[in-house]
């Protein structure tokens, strides 16, 4: 999803000079590299776990200055990060003026709002109740909400508006939503 909202507005990738990827997934991390490189975009990963990125960041605090960096990726995370709030405010913080962040998460569109419960620890139960085993909420289609109220203009875009050729062949889901952030 995130390669096809690429693809069709390429001005995202092509206004940046300089891109924060949290957590790379390699097939992205491949694909945006060699652009980034291309175009001078300076192109750093992130993770809590420092295997394999440039930089070690905890994304409740980001040991980062404010607005350093014109575009972050973030697909899949938030899920995993005990205190999402924080999170996201850090995100909008290192996010430069004129800027986009763009997020990911697994989306349960039969909710009206993101289920958390903090009793829920072991990993069986985690499965049953947020998906997988490491997950602490099971998002709802309120995230746009809550990533407004850390400061973002929130745009919502859905599988269906990129055309029902495009989500037959990446096999996309109705739930694989993606929240671009000003």
């Amino acid at each position: 999803m995130q390669w096809l909202l690429f693809t069709r507005r390429p001005e995202l990738l092509r206004v940046p000079r300089s891109l924060l990827h949290f957590a790379p997934e390699w097939t992205m991390r491949e694909r945006i590299a060699p652009i980034a490189a291309d175009r001078g975009i300076r192109y750093l990963t992130a993770d809590l776990d420092p295997a394999g990125v440039d930089l070690e960041l905890d994304l409740r605090a980001l040991a980062l200055p404010d607005a350093c960096f014109d575009a972050v990726l973030c697909s899949h995370v938030l899920e995993h990060v005990p205190d999402d709030t924080a999170a996201m405010r850090e995100l909008r913080r290192v996010t430069a003026p004129g800027g986009w962040c763009l997020v990911m998460v697994p989306l349960d569109l039969t909710r009206a709002a993101t289920y958390e419960d903090p009793t829920v620890v072991t990993p069986e139960d985690r499965r049953r109740e947020f998906l997988q085993h490491d997950h602490v909420r099971l998002y709802a289609p309120d995230i746009a909400d809550r990533l407004a109220a850390a400061g973002f203009d929130v745009e919502t875009v859905r599988p269906d508006e990129l055309g029902p050729e495009a989500v037959g062949r990446a096999g996309l889901l109705p739930s694989d939503w993606v929240f671009l952030c000003r």
